[in-house]
């Protein structure tokens, strides 16, 4: 393969990007489905002198390249959600109660059925636990497809230009908005918060396989890296989204009123700015990105400011997601499929069509909040959220991530694993989607309908 056909096949993998979410709007076909596929199929050609696809070998550059494709995925989530929370709100703790559900419950019995699968299948103890902590969380990357679709605002437009009453387009007007679908809105803050959540027990396998038995390590791992590490996260994401929210919307210098000149750049800024320094004081960066874009949304909420940095950040986000989709299914036709055994299709299959649903659906329906109230979910909206788990660059990451703090010797299965069950669900949870999330949403607008006269 030549350098100019690299060219020409990266052109055309990011004209698809750009023209298949609007195409496959009405078909049963995701994007993330199509890329992946012409991955594939560009492996089958002969690759450039030195370039490489093997995990383990290019293990560095993976968990770098998906590290950051999570953190603008997170800011995306964090940013385009419109339900407000507040922690002293017992309503606001009511209406988020799907996303507890799913944190507290689903991910916890996700991993321990995943892991205790894989050890009853012969799997190395930390090893199955690695696999279950990788595959539990819902990908913020991947998910698009049934998550919400971005801020709604209702008042401001361009920032300092009067309108036509006019009020100063750059003050927030009209109601505070909220979610109307308790689906997208219980998958895409799940997924903006487990990517973070998983990572104690990613650590705790490294921990099993490197340093013992539990006895001694656990303490430590209890106080510091399930509680610990999760406080500092939010804290700092918090922090560093209000002290930006200050400046860029209400800075007594005009100069930094980054909303008036409606610079969308700050959302890069403030995810980057977030995870370094949520690293640096020993805190889960994933949360505080998450928690930053929160924040930043919370600032202001009907201001189309937050439209503009979502909108760069969703761009970004195409952009790396094109690049790791095509080289994950380039890899796939390159042999990254090869270490795949009968283990590894059973853990697969069992959970994205049984471990999930049944883990999923078990907490949702635990107490559950009446269906028409903010986060009550009847019980085929608590079916389609139980299901659509979608398993991607997240387990990506958080495998390279462990296999670069020690050396388990499954790796190459593991990877194998980890890459057939994304294939797995991006094809099963991609051809669903859109006509799941149709029916759903038909079924909500017949009833909120007015009835006869």
């Amino acid at each position: 393969m030549s350098i100019n056909l690299i060219y020409l096949i990266a052109g055309v993998a990011m004209f698809l990007a750009a023209v298949l979410p609007a195409v496959l709007d009405r078909y049963a076909v995701s994007a993330a489905m199509v890329l992946l596929l012409l991955g594939m199929g560009i492996g089958l050609l002969p690759l450039p002198e030195g370039m490489r696809l093997d995990p383990v070998v290019i293990r560095p550059q993976v968990e770098r390249v998906t590290e950051f494709t999570i953190l603008v995925a997170l800011m995306g989530v964090g940013l385009a959600i419109d339900r407000s929370f507040d922690w002293r709100s017992r309503s606001a703790w009511a209406s988020w109660s799907p996303t507890w559900r799913l944190l507290a419950i689903a991910m916890p019995l996700t991993i321990a059925s995943v892991a205790l699968l894989g050890w009853g299948l012969g799997v190395a103890p930390a090893a199955a636990l690695l696999l279950g902590a990788a595959l539990a969380p819902t990908d913020p990357v991947l998910a698009s497809d049934v998550q919400v679709e971005g801020p709604r605002v209702d008042g401001s437009g361009h920032a300092g230009e009067a309108g036509d009453d006019g009020a100063d387009d750059g003050e927030a007007l009209g109601e505070p908005v909220d979610e109307q679908d308790d689906v997208r809105f219980a998958l895409t803050s799940e997924a903006g918060l487990n990517d973070g959540l998983a990572f104690p027990f990613v650590t705790a396998a490294v921990l099993l396989a490197s340093a013992g038995s539990f006895s001694s390590w656990g303490l430590h791992w209890l106080a510091w890296d399930l509680v610990g590490k999760v406080v500092v996260g939010v804290l700092v994401g918090v922090a560093v989204g209000w002290g930006l929210a200050r400046i860029a919307f209400r800075s007594p210098r005009r100069s930094l009123r980054l909303a008036e000149q409606g610079e969308p750049l700050l959302a890069l800024a403030a995810l980057v700015m977030t995870y370094g320094l949520s690293q640096l004081v020993g805190g889960y960066g994933f949360l505080s990105v998450f928690a930053c874009g929160m924040t930043l949304r919370a600032a202001e909420r009907n201001h189309r400011y937050h439209r503009s940095m979502h909108e760069v950040v969703q761009r970004l986000e195409r952009l790396l997601t094109l690049i790791i989709l095509l080289m994950l299914g380039m890899a796939m036709t390159k042999g990254v499929l090869g270490e795949l055994d009968w283990r590894g299709v059973i853990i697969a299959v069992a959970l994205v069509f049984v471990v999930r649903p049944l883990s999923g659906w078990a907490s949702l329906r635990l107490r559950a909040r009446p269906a028409d109230l903010p986060g009550g979910l009847g019980r085929r909206e608590t079916l389609a959220t139980a299901f659509f788990g979608v398993r991607g660059i997240g387990s990506l990451y958080y495998l390279a991530f462990a296999a670069g703090e020690h050396a388990f010797a499954d790796e190459r299965w593991l990877w194998s694993t980890v890459a057939f069950t994304i294939l797995l669900s991006v094809m099963v949870h991609g051809t669903l989607a859109t006509p799941v999330m149709r029916y759903l949403e038909r079924r909500r607008e017949r009833a909120g309908a007015p009835g006869p006269a």
